[in-house]
């Protein structure tokens, strides 16, 4: 087997080696699919639903600047305090700046892909603040000092067992293969973690431009204790995230739920409308809202690029991705796994770091054709390897556009497609290789670690064909 230096093929490499790793990640997602296609079973009810998901998000999306400024407007009218951040550093900076004027030690944190994305906890701990993780799965993930493995299911690479050893090493209690009793320990163990905090970060599902409401989905109620309990909310969200009218949630909750745990709809479904009011008993002196762009604003301006902001992370894609499924999502090692993190990771941090992401795909369609939103999944994909080709970088919508454009690649299309157009110069091509099929290489690596390399023919098409029409 030929070694690579590429860090994305040696860590699917050695995924696929990890049996173990394997066995978890084919369960959880044959259980995962089992459980979308039970939730969806009136096939054409599903695709009703998906064509109307699909609509709000793009009039979303078509509205978006108008939409960001309405909601704005309504959140300040309410008292929540809305900052505007273009990079990950500048969302970090606001929120250390909150935490510093609020003097806090210790955050408690909701479950935010955001916070993922600009490295929360650890720009945190630099400044001596404390993150803790209220979602099981990230409580988990944060214990073995890993980052999540799935959007939506964080520890989904564990298996049964190794959460039990994780929480017996970690915690103390008694090692106990048993789901509900690790449940309810790390709840005792989170809970008195809810009162001592100052900070409460989470992240937001959907917000409502028209009502100035973040909403935000959950099943273990940590999310409504992180939001109500410290006496600061801190809020973050891709900017994409908002959507016109109240109404335009019913559709994409019902999507999102049972297209991510196959639930009609979760435990919790929080609206958040601004911080305690003074004739309220509890919730949070104040909120604030982190607006983050981080590449969306660049993605915004390409017609066909922009469906990928449609996305309303409910992991459906990852769920039935059979790369995904083999390799999990740690092989990836960017925040966004999967065939989504393929189409948005780009965006995020440029091609020239993610460029093996869009070639991870054997393009069977199954993401597409899964989405609750209906993203062309597999067209972006061969797109953004457009992009990676792409001869003028500079006027590409894609940051990184062009970087594995090599000198001699166009040249050689070109001398192929120049011997292609004419009859005469195609047949003495094929006959000229025909002829020197003896100096044809044994091997193509890395092509042919895993397939064998098809043999020139004695003779060429037409030659075989002329022959038999002799016969």
């Amino acid at each position: 087997m030929n070694t690579t230096t590429d860090p994305f093929q040696e860590r699917s490499e050695a995924a696929v080696k990890d049996k173990k790793l394997r066995a978890n990640f084919l369960s959880a997602m044959n259980g995962l699919m089992e459980k979308r296609d039970l939730a969806f079973d009136d096939k054409t009810q599903l695709e009703a639903l998906r064509i109307l998901g699909a609509q709000v998000r793009q009039n979303s999306l078509v509205k978006l600047p108008e939409l960001l400024v309405e909601l704005e407007t309504k959140l300040i009218q309410k008292g929540v305090q809305v900052h505007w951040a273009q990079t990950p550093t500048e969302a970090v900076d606001i929120i250390q700046s909150i935490t510093l004027k609020e003097k806090a030690t210790k955050i408690i944190k909701g479950k935010s892909m955001v916070s993922e994305e600009i490295h929360l906890n650890d720009k945190m701990e630099q400044i001596g603040v404390e993150c803790l993780e209220s979602d099981l799965g990230e409580y988990i993930v944060q214990l073995a000092k890993e980052t999540p493995s799935h959007i939506v299911m964080p520890a989904i690479h564990k298996n049964t067992a190794e959460i039990a050893d994780l929480l017996h090493e970690k915690t103390g209690i008694e090692r106990k293969e048993d789901a509900l009793y690790m449940t309810e320990q790390a709840r005792l163990q989170l809970r008195q973690n809810f009162m001592e905090a100052d900070i409460g970060l989470s992240g937001v599902n959907f917000a409502v431009a028209e009502t100035g409401t973040l909403c935000l989905v959950e099943n273990e109620g940590n999310g409504r204790l992180t939001t109500t309990v410290p006496k600061t909310h801190i809020a973050i969200m891709g900017i994409e995230k908002v959507v016109e009218k109240l109404e335009d949630t019913a559709p994409l909750l019902s999507l999102l739920t049972r297209s991510a745990t196959g639930q009609p709809i979760t435990t919790y479904f929080n609206m958040i409308s601004g911080p305690r009011k003074e004739d309220e008993l509890d919730g949070p002196e104040s909120v604030h809202l982190v607006l983050l762009d981080h590449g969306r604003t660049q993605m915004y301006q390409d017609d066909e690029l922009l469906d990928t902001l449609r996305c309303i992370r409910c992991a459906a894609c990852m769920n039935h991705c059979p790369v995904y499924t083999r390799i999990g999502g740690h092989a990836y090692g960017f925040t966004y796994p999967g065939p989504i993190g393929k189409i948005l990771m780009p965006h995020l941090e440029g091609l020239d770091e993610t460029q093996s992401l869009p070639t991870a795909s054997s393009l069977c369609g199954a993401c597409a054709e899964v989405c609750p939103v209906k993203i062309p999944i597999p067209d972006l994909l061969v797109r953004l390897r457009e992009e990676a080709n792409h001869p003028n970088a500079q006027s590409s919508n894609v940051k990184g556009a062009g970087v594995k454009r090599r000198g001699m690649e166009p040249v050689i299309w070109s001398m192929w497609r120049w011997w292609h157009q004419g009859g005469t110069r195609y047949r003495l091509m094929t006959t000229t290789l025909s002829r020197l099929r003896f100096l044809q290489p044994g091997t193509l690596s890395p092509w042919t670690n895993t397939r064998t390399l098809p043999k020139l023919a004695k003779k060429t098409f037409h030659q075989q064909m002329n022959a038999r029409a002799k016969k």
